[in-house]
Order: C-alpha cells, then structure tokens, then sequence
C-alpha cells in the first residue's frame, strides 16, 4: 500500500477548559475564607463590581422560602432547580463564552436584580457647602465635650508573649549586651513558648560567647510563665517541676524518658525511676497537670471560627427547615449605571476592551456566586434527607453514605458533589459539622438488612470502653462479641484500628490505669 500526504477536513466537537469555567469549579471548593479572599481581590480589580452589604439578598429571598424544607415526601417544588441536569460549573459556564456587543450600553445584563445607582448629583450630602463637613456633623465620631466616642481606641491592646518577656528582661537585666542577647532570644521564641534557635547560632549571628547566651536565656528561663524558653519538652516540663521544688532525681529520670510514657509502657518506667506503683501513679498524675505549651495562654495568630455554610433547625410540623447562611454569603452587585456611562463616553479601543473585560467578568462572578449557593443549599438538602435519623437520634442512627448516592439522587456529577462538601459546614441542633462527615463506610449486618456506618460503630466502640467495669475490662475481642450481638459483623483489627483513631489505649494499658485510679481512691 502506497504512503501519500493530503489534506482533510474534520469537523468535532469538544469542551474547551475555558479560564472562567477553571475558575469556577475552583469557586466551588473554595471555603468562606478563602471565597471572601477572592470576591475582596475581584472587588479591588474591578471598577464595575460593588458591595451589597446594604441591600437584600436575592438567592436567599428566592431559595429559602420555597426550598429549603422537606417533609417525608422528600423535597418540596421550587426554584431550587438549577435548569441544568449535569455539572453545574461545565453547563452554565459554556453557555458564557461569547464576546461583548461592542456597544456597551445597550443591555447590561445581571444576575442580581441591581437597584439602579443614584447620579452624582444625586448622592451629595445636604451638608455640603455649609462649610460642615460630614465627619463633624456625625454624632458617631466625636461628642460634645470634644472626646471622641470610638470606644475602640481606648481599648488596651492584648499583651502579646513577646512584650510580657520583653517587660520582665527590663527588670531583669541591666547590661545593654545582655538586654541585646535576651530581646534576639525573645524573638526566637514561637507561639508555644518553645526556643527555636540554638545557643550557637545565636551567638554566632550576635558576636557573642556562647556561655553568656547560655546565662541570659537561664535567666529568661525564670520568667513568667513557668517552661517559658525551653528547647524541647522535656526541658518544659523540668523547669516547671523545678519552679515547684519537685524535680528529684526520680522525676528527672521520668523526664528523660518521655517516649515510654508516651507508649505507657509503666513497667520499664518504674524500673528506671525506681519507685514503687504509687508513687509512679502520682508522678504522672503531676507530669499530666503541667502546661506543655506556656506559651499558648497569650494567644498567637488570629484564630479563624468556622462560620457554618448551611443551618438545619426543626420546624413545627416534624420536618428540617434548611436555609443558606447570609454571613457566609459575599454578595457582590454589577454597578449598570457606571458600566452605561462609561460605554457612552469617548475613548480608545483599549478602554472600551478593558471595560467590556471587566463587565463579562462581573456577570460571571455575580452568576457563579448565585449558582454556587444553590449548589450548596441542594446538596444539603439532600443530606439531610438522606440522614434524617441521625438530627432526630444522634449518632448511632447515622446511615452509611457515599458522594454517588447524593449524586444521582440530586442529578449532578459525583466530582460535584465532592467539590461542594469540601470545607463546608453545617449547622444542627447537634452541633457543627462538615459536610464530609456525613459521608461514611458501610459495615454490613450481621444477619443481613440494612448497613451500618463507621461513624456510628466508632461511637458504640466508644460507649463500650466508657462503660466498662475496673474488673472486666474490654479486651477486643470482647468488644467485637458484643457488637456482633448488636447484629454489626466486625473484624477484630477493624475494631482496633478504630480504638486506636479515638486515641484509645489497649485493654492491658486501661486496666493498669484503671486498678491505679482505684487504688488512690481507696
């Protein structure tokens, strides 16, 4: 057969991984945090995208009241749906690769029903030109006796680690060398209150001997709080022991061999201390009442709380009434008004496309946060529905799950599903949770019929160990004896390795702990 070259046409078909669609399948995993962090870059690189903090919400004004609740006919009718049967992010986002009319001002569409923004004669303030400006006239900023009302700024800042040390180092020590090498070992000190620097590298980067390192950080070693500056735990626990005059040899000894305490091997432990089972057993008790991290009572960096996504609260009629969280909401509006004039305003043919750039981009950020909210709002939905025994009972009732059940229950692709249960959460009657939480493995019956979850065997491991008596503690196999006459078929390493992510020691390390506690009592 002879080889030739020639030239053919093929027409096909294929979805293109567009910026915008890469975008927005990254929008839906984002977390409150993180989605708060791009709306606040978009807002600041955008000119024709505004805050909606002041005027009401449209997703939650058209969702919530007809979609949010679901009784034992599953859910209710409503604008919930989202005119599409596949990925949200692959179907609505093709529909929105085409280009701008060049004439801007024609039609500016929006997804958010935007109220028409006020001209700039419109907005002046009637305090403009009476020689008042409107910082002065506002009763907020300032009071009659002239003391401003921002309480605010009289509030003490919080003492940070570093100052309290560095206020004590000034009492302390006098020599402007010393002060030198303390403030420099001060700053090598993390939030946990742990020294992070060696003494030789301390003094090399100062010029110092490593002796006088060694005498200013003992005397940092002294300050408040108690194992402040220490190079490792041990150190920590040393120093607090010593400010409580019980360091003795016994207890140093159990110091230096941390790592069997952390194995609860007691027996080797007592051996090298040389004590007998009682005084090992108060040992301990002291080890477990020091502060292993002393640095921690001044706080570190800016704690972030998680603000629940999604709250289920039980309504009258026996069902969960489930709506969007609006703190978790950022709402952003297209500004129309400023887009139309720009449009119509003379201009070069970069200005017109940067503005016909920016406007596509607002209306897909304004649309994606739309449709990302009903993702979500359907989605848990579900879940609640699917678990509905465990807000009514608890744990034990929670019923095995996977992204595929939630996935073709609702009609969207399981990688869906699995993007918006990502750093997610919920919040119930029961406390808070993340939406992954729901989704656990199956551990089948024992005499066939319905499934049990991991979650709910974990928890009956738990409630076993809690319950046992001092003279018949669980070994494993016990534990499995009875879980299978709760009709759950269980291996014994499966219940071990469950005991073991509770952080659960073994039945031989109990009953040590537990004849131990029973005799101080007695």
């Amino acid at each position: 057969m002879a080889l030739s070259t020639k030239l053919m046409l093929r027409q096909g078909q294929s979805l293109v991984m567009t910026p915008q669609l890469l975008q927005a399948i990254k929008l839906l995993q984002f977390s409150n945090v993180e989605l708060s962090a791009f709306v606040e870059e978009e807002l600041e690189r955008n000119p024709l995208l505004e805050r909606a903090d002041e005027r009401p919400d449209p997703i939650l004004e058209e969702i919530s009241p007809s979609a949010d609740r679901w009784g034992e006919d599953g859910p209710e009718s409503g604008p919930i749906d989202l005119h599409q049967e596949g990925d949200w992010a692959t179907d609505s986002m093709v529909a929105d690769q085409r280009t701008l009319e060049a004439d801007l001002g024609t039609e500016v569409s929006n997804s958010f029903d935007v109220e028409r923004a006020t001209s700039p004669a419109e907005q002046m303030s009637p305090l403009e030109g009476s020689g008042l400006s409107a910082t002065s006239w506002n009763g907020a900023s300032g009071g009659a006796d002239g003391e401003p009302a921002d309480l605010e700024a009289y509030v003490a800042a919080r003492v940070t680690l570093h100052d309290h040390l560095a206020e004590q180092l000034s009492l302390a020590v006098s020599a402007p060398a010393d002060r030198l090498i303390g403030l420099s070992l001060i700053d090598a000190v993390d939030e946990a209150g742990y020294l992070t620097e060696t003494i030789e590298s301390v003094a090399e980067r100062l010029g110092a001997s490593p002796e006088n390192v060694s005498a200013v950080l003992f005397k940092i070693q002294q300050f408040d709080p108690s194992g402040i500056a220490a190079r490792n735990l041990s150190e920590c626990l040393a120093l607090q022991l010593r400010e409580r005059n019980r360091l003795d040899p016994a207890m140093q000894a159990l110091l230096d061999n941390l790592p069997l305490l952390a194995k609860r091997d007691f027996s080797s432990l007592r051996k090298l201390c040389g004590v007998d089972e009682e005084d090992f057993a108060e040992m301990v008790a002291e080890i477990r009442r020091l502060d292993p991290k002393p640095g921690r009572a001044f706080g570190g960096g800016v704690v972030q709380s998680v603000v629940p996504d999604v709250t289920v609260r039980a309504a009258p009629d026996g069902s969960w009434h489930i709506e969007l969280n609006p703190e978790g909401l950022p709402r952003v509006l297209v500004n129309q008004t400023y887009a139309a004039r720009i449009s119509r305003a003379k201009g070069t043919a970069a200005d017109k496309s940067f503005v016909a750039s920016c406007l596509q981009t607002a209306n897909w950020l304004t649309k994606s946060l739309e449709q990302r909210a009903r993702t979500i709002l359907k989605v848990s939905t579900e879940i609640v529905r699917q678990q509905d025994a465990f807000f009514a009972h608890g744990v034990e009732h929670l019923r095995p799950l996977n992204l595929k059940t939630i996935a073709d229950a609702i009609g969207m692709h399981e990688s869906t599903v699995s993007r918006v249960t990502s750093n997610k959460y919920m919040a119930c009657p029961r406390g808070l949770f993340e939406l992954k939480y729901f989704f656990t493995a199956s551990i089948p019956a024992r005499t066939g019929g319905e499934s049990h979850s991991a979650e709910a065997v974990r928890f009956r491991i738990k409630q076993l160990i809690e319950h046992e008596p001092v003279a018949n503690v669980l070994s494993d196999d016990a534990i499995v004896v009875k879980l299978k006459e709760q009709n759950i078929d269980i291996a014994r390493r499966t219940v071990a390795k469950y005991r073991e992510s509770l952080r659960i020691p073994s039945s031989v390390e109990r009953r040590r702990e537990k004849m131990a506690m029973h005799q101080r009592s007695a």
